[in-house]
């Protein structure tokens, strides 16, 4: 029996830096278990240069990636979440759309690169942002997600949403 895929959606704000990497670094370090995608409340409308940047330096894949609201995934065709995560503080506190399927969620706040000045402080801050992400991700994708019942899952993703690297 082949292993069950999970959708993720990862939300900021913008949708141009912070979630950009999510979306990616999902998909890669998901090797096909997940499927990850990304959207933003109030969406930049462009992908943040400095994530592409780190994206290339990184190896990783930039086609495809675009600044999008999370009215795209609230409608009848889109995609059924799984996991739904928020990157930023104002994502965090916004009111949501309803998801279908009543997916499991949690904060992930990571501090903003995007605004960062100077070249070599706007890269750091990308890399430390990445790395963040990284992280969370790895824990996540180490949990035993089909043996855990609902509220301790909620309770471990809120717990690898804390972790300060």
């Amino acid at each position: 029996m082949s292993e069950k895929q999970y959708n993720v959606l990862i939300l900021c704000t913008g949708n141009s830096a912070r979630s950009i990497l999510g979306e990616v670094l999902f998909n890669t370090l998901g090797k096909g278990r997940f499927k990850a995608y990304s959207a933003g409340s109030k969406p930049a409308g462009k992908v943040n240069p400095g994530a592409l940047e780190w994206l290339m330096a990184n190896g990783q894949s930039t086609e495809g990636l675009r600044s999008k609201s999370w009215d795209e995934f609230s409608i009848a065709g889109a995609p059924e979440f799984d996991f739904i995560f928020t990157v930023c503080d104002n994502a965090a506190g916004e009111a949501c759309p309803l998801w279908l399927g009543h997916p499991a969620t949690a904060h992930w706040g990571i501090p903003d690169p995007a605004h960062i000045e100077g070249d070599d402080a706007r890269r750091a801050a990308f890399n430390k942002a990445a790395e963040q992400l990284a992280r969370r991700i790895q824990l996540f994708m180490s949990l035993p997600i089909d043996k855990l019942d609902k509220l301790t899952l909620k309770e471990k993703l809120s717990e690898i949403g804390r972790i300060q690297d």
